[in-house]
């Protein structure tokens, strides 16, 4: 006979929903760095962009032709700012979906030391049970060889 745990299910359901916090944590750690990703992409952009309108204007360019790239860099400092919101969003998100995981691993953690809190108190009466079956046997036979 071996132990069966009657929550078992319950321990195997608190397994699953540690794991897809898991997932949900990956998942948010790798929407972070695809954000911050794309905001380096746009500082870089920006930036090239700056060196690109000093070296034109040192060539005397148009007017127009500067007026179009200062338009053009307002409109990634206005991506900038939008990505830094969603980096923040992302950050936000990440720290959500951590403190998530930690409450299932915790309330995973407490279903398997109640389980093996169980299954040391089973292993016990067990070797009790032996323990009084071997008393017993060694009393008959004191009781046979005494006759």
């Amino acid at each position: 006979m071996g132990f069966t745990y009657h929550f078992q299910k319950v321990v195997d359901l608190k397994s699953k929903e540690k794991t897809q916090a898991e997932w949900l944590l990956s998942s948010a750690i790798g929407k972070l760095q695809a954000e911050e990703n794309h905001l380096l992409e746009l500082v870089r952009d920006r930036e090239n962009l700056m060196e690109g309108i000093s070296s034109f204007s040192l060539q005397s360019a148009s007017a127009s032709s500067l007026q179009e790239m200062n338009r053009y860099v307002h409109y990634l400092d206005e991506c900038i700012t939008r990505k830094n919101n969603d980096v923040a969003h992302a950050e936000v998100n990440v720290k959500q979906n951590q403190a998530f995981l930690n409450d299932k691993m915790l309330d995973e953690k407490v279903w398997n030391q109640a389980r093996e809190k169980e299954k040391m108190h089973y292993q016990q009466e067990m070797l009790l049970r032996e323990q009084n079956e071997l008393d017993e046997m060694a009393t008959v036979r004191f009781a046979v060889r005494a006759r």
